[in-house]
């Protein structure tokens, strides 16, 4: 689970319900910031047990590189609505084409960024249409299923949500955490991160958590058909990552002929571990993709 460091937006961005073609999703949109030439609008679609507030350390570095910022949250994740127990609401395809209505609804073309399970999401919404996009970035998000260690905790959460409700699962996952996981941060952060995880986790809907987890345990290696894709790729993650191993993550960059870059010092979430060198990373690259397009044309 990425633990944002606040769910309040940064300055200057808006938290509000984004209407499309698909229904209604909780996004924080951060404008490019005053004075900065616009250099594009990434679409940034948020991993499994997280929400749009996982990306809420990269709006102010990016905007500062010109960049307009849209973090969703997908159906039924958070704040944006969903069955409670209807599975089939969340299979990869009505997800992906979520993605789809959610590029449509900003005003597209847009760089599409995918964190873990976003990743997997994100790349089926381009190999569906890949129109609305300018480029895809897979952070932390690998070619196929997850790592055996995580399919089991994957299980473990499937099996808990079966029989207990949302509140006792999180009761349960709370009692396994070692002591420094279940801290709350220091005063000045200005927040109980406890209390707003767990609201997030209650806000989540079950049937998602359910069909979401299986997809990560099942997922294809869908590469060779993601590469025939003409967009610029990028695959991005920490140095160390226990649910794909890195040379899974080095493997799929060359399969997809894409930049890769390892962030020092970070984990399965770069975007809340080190946020600024991933910030620097993400816009370089977009910039170096719109440079690539105008020589081009």
């Amino acid at each position: 689970m990425s633990r944002p460091a606040t769910f309040v937006p940064p300055p200057g961005a808006r938290a509000y319900p984004l209407r499309t073609a698909r229904g209604e999703f909780a996004v924080v949109d951060a404008p490019v910031a005053a004075g900065v030439e616009p250099r594009g609008v990434a679409l940034l679609v948020p991993g499994f047990t997280g929400s749009k507030e996982d990306f809420n350390p990269l709006h102010v570095p990016l905007a500062e590189r010109g960049y307009r910022t849209v973090a969703v949250d997908g159906r039924g994740q958070f704040e944006s609505a969903g069955p409670v127990t209807d599975e089939s609401a969340y299979a990869q395809e009505e997800l992906a084409r979520d993605v789809l209505a959610q590029a449509e609804a900003i005003g597209g073309p847009v760089h599409l960024l995918g964190h873990s399970l976003g990743g997997q999401i994100a790349r089926a919404a381009v190999l569906l249409d890949r129109s609305p996009f300018l480029s895809l970035t897979l952070m932390a998000s690998g070619p196929a299923q997850i790592s055996a260690p995580q399919r089991e905790r994957v299980k473990l959460l499937r099996d808990a949500l079966a029989v207990l409700s949302m509140a006792e699962v999180w009761e349960a996952l709370q009692a396994m955490e070692p002591p420094e996981e279940t801290e709350a941060p220091a005063l000045d952060a200005g927040l109980d991160d406890r209390a707003d995880l767990r609201r997030r986790w209650l806000g989540t809907k079950p049937a998602q958590l359910l069909a979401t987890g299986r997809q990560l345990c099942t997922e294809p290696d869908r590469v060779a058909e993601l590469a025939a894709v003409p967009l610029p790729f990028h695959v991005l993650s920490g140095e160390r990552d226990d649910t794909w191993p890195l040379p899974l993550l080095d493997d799929m960059a060359v399969r997809l002929r894409a930049r890769r870059t390892v962030v020092e010092g970070a984990e399965h979430s770069p975007n809340t571990d080190r946020p600024l060198e991933t910030a620097r990373a993400l816009a370089g690259f977009w910039d170096d993709s719109a440079d690539a397009r105008r020589n081009r044309s």
